[in-house]
């Protein structure tokens, strides 16, 4: 029963039964309902609240429906009165009591379940069988089904011809023949587009690909769709189909909404031993009307760092999609900076080509072409580094939610053979993060989260591999509780010793985060890290670890992040550490 009472209201009471319903119909019902949805909004006009109970029989009926129940009686009583009854010209000026009162009878079963005809490897859902419960969604499935069955085989135009459905009440039965017409078997036509501004037709084209004169795939009109999508020009893309043109030709027709063409971002991070780290980035989504994406993006890091100075950097890269392949994009970038770290500081410049593949909206490969450069000096001598390196990697993204993942995994890889100039070293330097995700619970309440990152240099000789290549650990992004970048080796030369990163890298995170209300999320994590050189687990290598807690407040576009943590292990660190950002910490 619910109830709504006060001085002044329309109404003074709802009463809403349903005997013989299990908690699962009596929870679908109470959704379905219209009159308890204006109950919850507070409706107090006795005009709306009629519409309202002369709205409710539908609303209860395609509920019960849905979970089956085909003989089921209904009664909308309005201050005593049948709702239905009541002709629209007379509704009432005041509405005292409401009475809802279902009674759902048995729950019906298939006696009869075909459909016809399936296409040759059609997959029927399994509730679509004789004996099984009849609510009305696995009728809907199984002509779904069906259809797109056919449409798979390139049958664009399958639809349902006919449906007799029949219902047994004395038996609570229902028969169930649905006919099948799959239309001829067509090809893609040509590609019209509607909707551009300032993008170049013959480029929505190109980057849809679509293959004219190839069999038609609803496959491949989602793939065209999303890569037209992922340019980022678009608000939004609509692939249609038109009428059939002879002799078997499918027309189609892309319908998009162009987004303003440019965008810019700021970011900001916190920590204690790291200080305050800016970035920004100002972007051209069409730069030259085929969708060129020009990214300007720089970032400040370090400033007011407690054991480094001011690192800087300033990128820019231009990107075509559809260059090459309708999934391949293609583009030029170069980057300068500055870094200023404890055991050496050093100019650095970068320019280079790369493309990228996607094989899949999950799944994507790349390989570039790079030039290097990093002059300074570090706790020995002044050092020059060049270099040409061939970076290829794969990037498999399959969480639920890039920003706040709770299920899946994230993989990247990248293999970079380099080929020293000078007294540069020559060698491959090679990275893995794994990441991987389990939610437990309602609604994903508890989530486990690991990271797991390996890096490798092998072939180059330790102090002839470019400084900005070796690997520390420490900080936010490896193990947080340790100063930033404070785990490497050491190192002599002559009378001199110093720290410098190393060749070999094991790093692993684990956190539990569990939500406490609707926004504010505590996380438990524990960060554990090892240096080496020549090998794993070497003779000079080291570890440390740091564990902590933290807050985190889901804005809707991500989590905002607090973490506390300190030393567990090692002797790099003392001391409580403080890291704020956005997002998870992966």
């Amino acid at each position: 029963m619910a109830g709504l009472a006060g001085p002044g209201m329309a109404l003074e009471r709802l009463e809403f039964t349903a005997p013989g319903a299990d908690e699962a119909l009596l929870d679908s019902l109470r959704a379905a309902s219209v009159l308890l949805a204006e109950e919850r909004d507070d409706q107090q006009d006795a005009q709306d609240l009629f519409a309202a109970a002369r709205a409710e029989y539908g609303r209860l009926l395609g509920a019960l429906y849905g979970a089956g129940h085909y003989s089921a009686v209904i009664s909308v009583r309005v201050d005593g009165r049948e709702a239905a009854g009541i002709a629209p010209l007379d509704a009432p000026d005041r509405i005292d009591v409401i009475e809802v009162r279902v009674e759902p009878g048995p729950a019906f079963r298939l006696s009869e379940a075909r459909i016809g005809p399936l296409a040759s490897g059609t997959v029927l859902p399994k509730g679509f069988a004789v004996g099984q419960p009849a609510p009305s969604g696995i009728l809907r499935e199984a002509a779904t089904a069906g259809v797109n069955g056919w449409r798979d085989q390139g049958h664009a135009k399958a639809a349902v011809a006919g449906q007799d459905v029949v219902a047994d009440h004395a038996a609570a039965t229902l028969a169930a023949r649905i006919l099948l017409e799959p239309g001829p078997r067509l090809r893609f036509g040509q590609l019209s587009v509607a909707g551009a501004e300032r993008m170049e037709v013959r480029r929505i084209v190109k980057i849809a690909g679509l293959p004219e004169g190839e069999v038609y795939s609803p496959a491949e009109v989602n793939r065209a769709a999303q890569r037209l999508r992922r340019t980022g020009v678009f608000k939004s893309v609509t692939l249609s189909e038109g009428d059939v043109a002879a002799p078997d030709l499918l027309p189609m027709l892309a319908t998009v909404v162009e987004e303003k063409p440019r965008r810019y971002s700021f970011g900001a991070e916190v920590a204690t031993e790291e200080g305050l780290s800016l970035s920004g980035f100002w972007l051209h989504r069409n730069l030259l009307g085929g969708a060129e994406r020009l990214r300007i993006e720089g970032s400040v890091t370090n400033i007011g760092a407690q054991n480094s100075g001011v690192d800087y950097k300033l990128g820019v890269t231009l990107d075509r999609p559809a260059t090459l392949t309708a999934d391949t994009t293609v583009g030029i970038e170069a980057e300068i900076g500055h870094l200023d770290e404890e055991d050496y500081f050093a100019d650095v410049a970068m320019a280079g080509v790369k493309a990228t593949h996607y094989f899949s909206e999950t799944l994507t490969g790349r390989v570039g072409l790079r030039y290097e450069y990093a002059k300074g000096r570090d706790g020995f001598d002044a050092f020059l580094f060049r270099n040409v390196g061939i970076p290829v990697g794969v990037t498999w993204d399959r969480r639920d939610n890039p920003l706040n993942p709770a299920n899946g995994f994230y993989v990247d890889a990248e293999v970079k053979p380099f080929f020293g100039l000078g007294t540069t070293g020559s060698g491959t330097r090679s990275t893995l993060d794994a990441r991987g995700y389990l939610g437990l619970g309602a609604e994903d309440g508890v989530v486990l989260a690991g990271r797991l990152q390996l890096g490798m240099i092998d072939g180059s000789a330790l102090l002839e591999t470019p400084r900005d290549d070796l690997f520390y650990s420490g900080g936010g992004g490896t193990v947080r509780g340790q100063p930033y970048q404070s785990l490497g080796v050491t190192v002599a030369r002559g009378l001199l010793s110093g720290k410098i990163g190393g060749t070999h890298f094991i790093g692993t995170q684990l956190e539990a985060r569990a939500k406490v209300a609707d926004r504010i999320g505590v996380v438990g994590f524990f960060d554990t890290g090892r240096i080496d050189v020549g090998g794993f687990f070497g003779t000079a290598g080291d570890w440390h670890s740091g564990a902590g807690i933290g807050l985190r407040y889901d804005t809707g576009f991500g989590p905002i992040r607090l973490d506390v943590a300190a030393p567990v292990g090692g002797t790099t660190g003392e001391g409580v550490q403080i890291y704020v950002g956005l997002g998870q910490a992966f």
